[in-house]
Formats: structure tokens, C-alpha cells, sequence
């Protein structure tokens, strides 16, 4: 592992670095990393372009099935940029809490547009105009998960008052699946403002493994093809207690 940054400040202890290996595979692969060793974004050095998280593959499928002319997208959490990369022809908004994230971004793993703000997604998403976008995507992460301000009632009463009306809120998040009290209080709040949901996992080794999911809740019916997943499957989520500010 070849370190190429490093610093703590007071949102993440973020690191970037090198390495030949990358989850059992072989190559040269660039890391972003924040506290905690959770990798935030990687990019293949040899082919840039390829996108190697199941995840943001997964979304994409989501965006491309469920609307396929859209527009204008929020994104709270920047990353590495990964989707917003991919549809350069869009009009993405990103909120991201670190400027050290993005300054990254652009020196070491090629994000070349200029469409990122920095502060509280949620106090930024305030400030837009009603009914402005297509989808609204949720991949912010602390050292304790997703910040609860971003999944209560009163922020998903926001986002439906910021999308169109066939728009959809799509989040990344890791939990404990079918036994995670937190992701079913995710969902149930969630369905308080969306009529449709659709939860996805990756398979994981064992029920109370941690494992990597995905939420959309829009309010006309949600539409994928399983085989364009990136091994998510749908699973289903007992109902869990409402999240509130």
C-alpha cells in the first residue's frame, strides 16, 4: 500500500492511497478512505472509467429504469463523485460537508466538474425550489453511519416537496439487513411520505453481518431488472418506529 494522503480534521479522518489489491482482486486500484477503514470511493488506475462499487452500479439501474429522461439530481455526500462522473451530460447538485473531499476528488481521481456545495445537505436542500428534481440520492456517511437528521420524517417530507412528481429518493446504506431495528425505522418512515419502496441488499455471510443496502421510495410503482443489480437482491423489512427530528 503506496500512502498518497492523509489528515484528521473535524468531520474525517480521510486517507487516500494505493494498492495492487482490492478485495481479493488484483490490479492498481486509488482508495479513498475515511475513519474507521470505510472506503468511500476507489478508482481503477488502468481503466478510470470502470466503476467498481456494486453500489453506485446498482443506482444507476435504479435511475435508469424508473426515469429515463431525467434531468436534474441532488446528491448529498460527494465521495469520489462516481455517479455524478458517469452522467456528465446531467445536472447534478451535489452538498458535501468537507472540502478536503472534494479538493481530493479532482487531484486524485478525476472529477472534473464544478457542481459541488459545501455545507448540511439537508440546509441545502431547503434552500432549493419545489418540485426541481428527478431523483435525490443519500450516500452521506459519519464515523456513526448515516446522520439521523437525513432520515427522519420531517427530511423525507423535504425531499418529496423537492421532487418532481414521478421523482425518487434512492439512499446507500449498511446495516443489518432483515434483523437491524434501524434500517426497518429507516423504511417505515420512509413509506410514511413515498406510496412505493423497494429495499436491496448484497448477500452477506451471516443474518447479523453488516451488509451493504439500498432504499428508493418514490410514489408511483418502482421498476428493475434484478440482473442489472450488481448482486443486490430485494429483501423485505418488518416494520420498524418511526424516525423523528
Amino acid at each position: 500500500m503506496q500512502p498518497l494522503f492523509r489528515e484528521s480534521n473535524d468531520n474525517h479522518d480521510i486517507s487516500v492511497y494505493e494498492t495492487t489489491e482490492l478485495y481479493g482482486e488484483r490490479g492498481l486500484f486509488r482508495v479513498l478512505q475515511f475513519s474507521n477503514d470505510a472506503i468511500q470511493g476507489a478508482l481503477d488506475v488502468n481503466h478510470p472509467a470502470r466503476i467498481l462499487f456494486e453500489y453506485p452500479r446498482a443506482i444507476i439501474h435504479l435511475m435508469e429504469m424508473n426515469h429515463r429522461s431525467f434531468e436534474h439530481v441532488f446528491v448529498i455526500g460527494h465521495g469520489i463523485g462516481t455517479i455524478a462522473g458517469h452522467f456528465p451530460e446531467k445536472r447534478f447538485k451535489i452538498a458535501e460537508l468537507d472540502v478536503t473531499v472534494v479538493e481530493l476528488s479532482k487531484r486524485f481521481f478525476h472529477y472534473t466538474q464544478n457542481n459541488v456545495v459545501i455545507g448540511d445537505g439537508r440546509l441545502l436542500l431547503e434552500q432549493e425550489e419545489p418540485h426541481t428534481y428527478d431523483y435525490l440520492i443519500l450516500d452521506a456517511f459519519t464515523s456513526k453511519g448515516t446522520p439521523r437528521h437525513l432520515t427522519s420524517q420531517a427530511f423525507f417530507k423535504l425531499t418529496r416537496e423537492k421532487l418532481q412528481p414521478e421523482g425518487s429518493v434512492i439512499m446507500n446504506l449498511f446495516g443489518k439487513g432483515q434483523q437491524d431495528r434501524l434500517i426497518h425505522a429507516i423504511h417505515t418512515t420512509l413509506r410514511e411520505e413515498f406510496a412505493y419502496t423497494k429495499t436491496f441488499a448484497l448477500p452477506a455471510d451471516g443474518v447479523r453481518d453488516v451488509q451493504n443496502m439500498i432504499i428508493i421510495g418514490r410514489n408511483m410503482p418502482i421498476d428493475y431488472q434484478a440482473r442489472h443489480l450488481a448482486g443486490f437482491t430485494e429483501i423485505e423489512l418488518e416494520p420498524g418506529y418511526l424516525i423523528r427530528d
